[in-house]
């Protein structure tokens, strides 16, 4: 069962002298800039070096600007770079998915230098918040997850739907880790939280689907990057996927199904062997 990895896909309901040389210059240059102007613009709040520069790759190929989003917009400075290589346009901007404000400042500052979010992705991590057993919660640690996932993306949404609403046209998609579909007890307080946001992206898409706005949700279930096959340009595509297939709501890409079924589950061949203590 580890010979390629399983994306499982839900679909929802539905020449001359020197200054005639400069004004040549001058006009290329604006006409430029005035192309520049109407590419459409992807949003990644929660951007880094792997999912979110491999998911700013696929669609600034497609002819997307980016808008890279996080806590440290220094720390995006060399994404913006590999991404300029590439012969994409982005720009790093603050925002921190735990605060509205900073959420909202953070997409106003997009607006105002690229224009009109067409997309927004939403995959913010923060690998230091508390991971407590399944047996263990309390309200203050599953209020940071809440804060994060649900709080989060609100506040992302809240930014950009109005507006795709107002032009019938968008896509959102939401980024999760597989717990939120496949329950799991080492995930604890995150899978809830997850949990959360996957059910409400599906009850969003039923809501605006039909307004000409996509929701899609996607939940990867490896650590990325850590495994052959689990890499960021293996999953990237899969939410341009989702942005172009408008009744498809969500795919589920899993290295090893084994490894998020429950144990009881299992034909005997595959449950994990256990050593008998004495």
């Amino acid at each position: 069962m580890k010979a390629a990895a399983l994306v499982l896909v839900i679909a929802g309901a539905l020449s001359g002298s020197g200054g005639a040389m400069s004004e040549v210059n001058a006009l290329s240059v604006s006409k430029v800039n005035q192309e520049e102007d109407t590419m459409p613009v992807i949003a990644i709040l929660g951007a880094g070096p792997g999912m979110g520069l491999a998911i700013a790759k696929t669609f600034g190929a497609h002819g997307y600007r980016v808008a890279l989003l996080s806590r440290h917009p220094a720390k995006q400075e060399p994404l913006v770079a590999e991404l300029a290589r590439h012969g994409i346009i982005s720009a790093a901007f603050r925002a921190d998915a735990r605060d509205r404000g900073s959420v909202a400042s953070g997409f106003e500052a997009v607006k105002q230098r690229l224009g009109s979010i067409d997309v927004l992705e939403f995959s913010p991590v923060d690998r230091t918040m508390p991971l407590p057993a399944v047996t263990e919660l309390t309200r203050e640690n599953v209020r940071v997850w809440i804060d994060l996932y649900v709080h989060g993306a609100v506040a992302a949404v809240n930014q950009v739907l109005p507006d795709m609403l107002a032009r019938h046209s968008g896509t959102i998609l939401f980024t999760t880790g597989a717990s939120s579909v496949l329950p799991v007890p080492r995930c604890g307080p995150v899978g809830a939280a997850m949990a959360w946001l996957r059910n409400w992206a599906h009850a969003l898409h039923a809501a605006v689907a039909p307004k000409g706005v996509q929701v899609g949700h996607v939940a990867i279930g490896d650590f990325v990057g850590r495994r052959p096959g689990a890499t960021p340009d293996a999953i990237a595509p899969l939410y341009w996927e989702l942005h172009t297939h408008r009744h498809e709501i969500e795919k589920v890409f899993l290295l090893d199904v084994v490894e998020w079924l429950p144990e009881q589950t299992l034909p005997s061949r595959l449950a994990p062997k256990t050593k008998e203590v004495r």
